[in-house]
């Protein structure tokens, strides 16, 4: 019997040299992405690809750890896109991303097994597991692409809203599939999947108004504990629905939902803390997930997942749309971005390794067909939807940018200290401090400019690049950083023209 040889501080500090240097690369390929207009989800991969047995010659072969790294990715990719999604803009969205989540999601399967199974000709079984596998949009390709497209929040909405909640149904049906037994009739699969996404909200919505509520009335001794406790908070609430047989997807991204909503205290830096975390699980999962594929191995996979793509973009997708969208009123133009704007990244990839950890026969192809196809449509539709949305006449001007405000809170002194950070386009600019008409309770203190601080006068002129540390009273916080908001967009006649804070 082989002796395993224990891991010393040597084999640490070799591994630590290996994963810094990756990361160095990875961060470096993201300039290189925005330059070029590639996904970084491809850099990632071949990255990983040049790393394993057809590159460098780094051999792993481990998909149950793969799947075990790429399920906590997922976690925290989810909960960073609930996080900096606005309720506003996905509540009048809602209905239609739930439709494309479970209605939507049913069309894609049945049209894309179909497919695989009559013109590729695979089994039923491998065609469904194939199916259901590319029929979840992923989010962090979405997250990540639409925030470079000025789209109507209505489409922003939509699209994810859907990204975030389509992942819970999908895993429940290749976990379906992909067991040893017979497969369970439709009836108890809807059944299944109507219960875990019930399960998995209900937790994900308590342990979001928990998390929120605490830690908007407990001040923690230091700032950089509050992004610690959110994404904690997060990671609890997934455990927490995965443990009571409900969605663990779906809670940890309606709990990051309710508490991106909820102005915690220093909120910005939660956010930063938050979108660095969702790189580093992004880079981890896709590194992985190329060092697992062997490219010498994809030659003969390259058909089927062209043609399964092809299926999956211009018939499966567009139907489960117009099937999804039929009960409310989608424009035209609207719904061919929906359909062209379904995005594949890294979910389907960790998803085909499910099949490959429960031994289903000919798993391995399954994956590199999965594996090729997001390649080759990742590369097509990702740099392609900016230029689809001018095309529909669809892209929207950027408005003026909103205020940084974040929160820290004052508990002895029942009060709030509100740091506002004037951007340069800001319609603060040229008003007066006593122009501003803050609620009584509220009073800016001091104003940091061009490196120096000073406490301002009534008759004091705000100017771009403004500082401000604004002193409310609890009652009144919500209001002053409403009023601080409306004067950012609207200028100091920000009242009479109607524009609002929220």
């Amino acid at each position: 019997m082989r002796k395993v040889r224990p891991l010393t501080v040597h084999h640490l500090n070799e591994l630590l040299l290996v994963c810094s240097l990756v990361l160095l690369v990875a961060v470096a390929a993201v300039r290189l992405s925005s330059r070029s207009g590639l996904p970084t989800l491809l850099l990632y991969l071949g990255m990983g690809v040049a790393l394993g047995t057809d590159g460098l010659g780094v051999t792993f072969d481990n998909a149950e750890l793969t799947q075990v790294i790429g399920y906590a990715a997922l976690v925290v990719i989810l909960a960073e896109g609930g996080l900096g999604t606005k309720w506003q803009e996905i509540k009048p969205a809602l209905p239609t991303a739930a439709a494309l989540s479970t209605a939507g999601v049913a069309v894609s399967v049945g049209v894309t097994a179909a497919a695989a199974h009559y013109v590729v000709g695979l089994d039923w079984r491998q065609a469904l597991i194939i199916g259901a596998v590319v029929s979840s949009t992923d989010a962090a390709a979405v997250f990540s692409v639409l925030r470079k497209v000025p789209l109507p929040k209505r489409l922003t909405g939509t699209l994810e809203a859907e990204s975030g909640f389509n992942d819970a149904p999908v895993v429940i049906l290749v976990v379906a599939f992909s067991s040893q037994g017979p497969i369970d009739a439709w009836y108890l699969l809807i059944g299944e999947i109507v219960l875990e996404l019930a399960i998995g909200a209900a937790i994900g919505l308590a342990i979001g108004w928990l998390g929120s509520y605490g830690l908007r009335r407990v001040a923690l001794p230091a700032s950089g504990l509050y992004p610690i406790a959110v994404m904690a908070i997060a990671v609890v609430a997934y455990a927490g629905g995965a443990l009571a047989h409900g969605s663990g997807f779906l809670a940890v991204y309606l709990a990051s939902l309710v508490m991106g909503n909820a102005k915690l205290p220093h909120w910005p830096a939660t956010r930063g803390f938050a979108e660095g975390l969702g790189w580093l699980a992004q880079i981890g999962m896709f590194v992985l997930l190329g060092l697992l594929v062997t490219p010498h191995e994809l030659a003969d996979d390259i058909w089927p997942a062209v043609v399964v793509g092809l299926v999956l973009t211009v018939v499966a997708r567009p139907l489960s749309v117009l099937v999804s969208t039929a009960p409310f009123r989608v424009a035209w133009r609207e719904k061919a971005l929906l359909s062209w704007a379904g995005l594949r990244g890294a979910v389907p990839i960790v998803l085909a390794t499910i099949p490959m950890v429960g031994e289903v026969p000919d798993s391995r192809r399954i994956f590199n067909i999965v594996f090729v196809l997001v390649i080759i449509y990742t590369l097509i539709q990702g740099p392609t939807l900016p230029w689809f949305a001018t095309r529909l006449h669809l892209e929207e001007a950027e408005g003026t940018a909103d205020l940084g405000i974040e929160s820290a809170p004052l508990e002895r002194l029942r009060g709030h200290l509100l740091s506002v950070s004037i951007p340069k386009d800001s319609r603060m600019h040229g008003v007066e401090v006593a122009e501003l008409r803050l609620p009584p309770g509220a009073a800016v203190t001091l104003v940091v400019r061009d490196g120096s601080s000073f406490v301002p006068l009534p008759s004091t002129v705000l100017r771009r690049g403004d500082e401000l540390l604004v002193v409310a009273t609890d009652p009144v916080r919500d209001a002053a950083e409403q009023r601080l908001r409306a004067v950012g967009r609207g200028g100091k006649l920000a009242g009479w023209l109607g524009t609002g804070g929220g």
